[in-house]
């Protein structure tokens, strides 16, 4: 059985990642199953929030549960804030050190049955961390004080179809990671994900067919040890990955590493090498792996990309483009370097991914074959409090406000429709049109309350 990991969180946090020791099942009897994995995995939980991710494959012997709990050894996390005493944004890492008390609630007792199910471990990121309490990033940085971990998770069964189509019945779509070994097959390698600067992240095995679709490169015979690759994958009733789409983001190898996360900084003005700016970031590679925070680097020679994973984007009734002088803070990239360690990065790749938001809806229009909702951000989310910042080119009239557009491909997981006055997720690339900030929205979920 394959365990999966996901997250419901509102846009307070950039990350919240967590070593997980083990899970244990109480049945009806009171009989306990613990599934583990040895070695513990690292993972991170943010970028998750409303998709799935494969963590491990265990076993799970026939019965019907109605607990669980959860065993995690540490856990960190990070939010973004701009400082008004000082005009300079940053970001905050609180951690905590070994055992972490958490909180597991299965919603309906979970029966387990035949070979096509798995299980989902949500974190519900809001009630996982006490932000709140500081009302927002910087009141928890600015106070010196330590909030508090208290991870809170459901578990809920999931049944596994042949041809999958979305999260909720085995989809996963942007698993990122590094190829870490080809098979001798000609069809099949390993993947560690891209999350997990911790000493195990995880690992997915992954077979490709005639009906892959790849990207960057052009077809399997081309990929080599050490690539980082966006992948869009059905996931196996034995864990493997059967996958739809490879992309492959950076084709030089050569003292590689990379970096995840949301722009924090554009295109800074003085004291600051020209071309600067700084991600928050989650890394892997040869020279930068396990960092975490602020990291500077130049984009003077990048090639600018657009994540593949979204196909509809010449539809678009706007004209959807990624470069380095419309760029804006709080847009999720992947970039790539081969610089070496100890250095500003010099990026060779910095490729826009889909992220996140949680807003409301303050409106609703149409334009061609696309419904278009405004929603409305949290002052807390990266758009709105990274814009304050002084000494930077102030790109968006009103980053407060993100305008979505949605059509047929749009998954819409919300057991709730969107209409005005609603709080909901929305996951999709977001671009800057001319000061507009615009998303072309791949999945809309039930929102968070703000």
């Amino acid at each position: 059985m394959t365990l999966f990991v996901s997250s419901t969180a509102n846009d307070q946090l950039s990350q919240f990642a967590m070593d997980i020791q083990s899970i244990t099942l109480t049945d009806q009897a009171g009989k306990t199953a613990t599934l583990s994995n040895a070695p513990h995995l690292f993972d991170e939980f943010i970028h998750l929030n409303g998709g799935v991710q494969p963590l491990m494959t265990v076993s799970v012997p026939q019965g019907t549960y109605a607990s669980a709990s959860v065993s995690v050894d540490s856990a960190m996390s990070d939010c973004a804030y701009y400082d008004p005493s000082s005009g300079l944004s940053g970001s905050y890492t609180a951690s905590n050190q070994g055992s972490v008390s958490t909180t597991t609630s299965i919603p309906a007792p979970i029966t387990i049955t035949g070979t096509s199910m798995a299980l989902e471990l949500n974190l519900q990121a809001s009630q996982s961390i006490n932000i709140a309490s500081f009302s927002n990033c910087y009141g928890l940085a600015s106070s010196g004080l330590a909030p508090a971990f208290t991870p809170t998770f459901t578990l809920s069964p999931m049944a596994l179809i042949p041809q999958p189509t979305n999260s909720a019945n085995g989809k996963a779509f942007g698993l990122r990671g590094q190829i870490s070994s080809l098979s001798g097959n000609g069809s099949a390698f390993i993947v560690t994900g891209g999350f997990g600067s911790g000493s195990n992240p995880p690992v997915w095995q992954v077979t490709t067919s005639g009906s892959t679709l790849f990207q960057g490169v052009s077809g399997y015979s081309r990929l080599t040890v050490g690539m980082p690759v966006d992948m869009d994958a059905a996931i196996q009733s034995d864990g493997s990955l059967a996958a739809s789409r490879v992309n492959v983001l950076d084709t030089n190898t050569s003292n590689l590493s990379y970096f995840i996360g949301p722009l924090m900084d554009v295109n800074l003005l003085p004291p600051y090498p020209p071309d600067s700016d700084i991600l928050i970031v989650e890394n892997q590679g040869q020279n930068y792996a396990g960092l975490e925070g602020g990291t500077p680097f130049k984009n003077t020679s990048a090639a600018f990309q657009i994540s593949s994973g979204i196909t509809n984007l010449s539809q678009l009734p706007f004209t959807a483009t990624f470069t380095a002088s419309n760029m804006v803070p709080g847009q999720f990239v992947i970039a790539t370097t081969h610089s070496p360690q100890y250095s500003l990065p010099v990026m060779s790749t910095v490729t826009l991914i889909p992220q996140t938001i949680d807003g409301t809806v303050t409106a609703t229009s149409g334009s061609g074959t696309f419904t278009v909702y405004t929603v409305t951000l949290a002052s807390y989310d990266l758009f709105p409090n990274l814009a304050q910042r002084p000494n930077m080119p102030h790109l968006i009239t009103d980053p407060g406000t993100v305008e979505v557009y949605v059509d047929s491909s749009t998954l819409i997981l919300s057991p709730v429709p969107a209409e005005v006055g609603t709080v909901m997720r929305f996951n999709g690339l977001i671009f800057n049109d001319n000061g507009v900030l615009r998303m072309d929205c791949a999945q809309i979920n039930d929102g968070v309350p703000e």
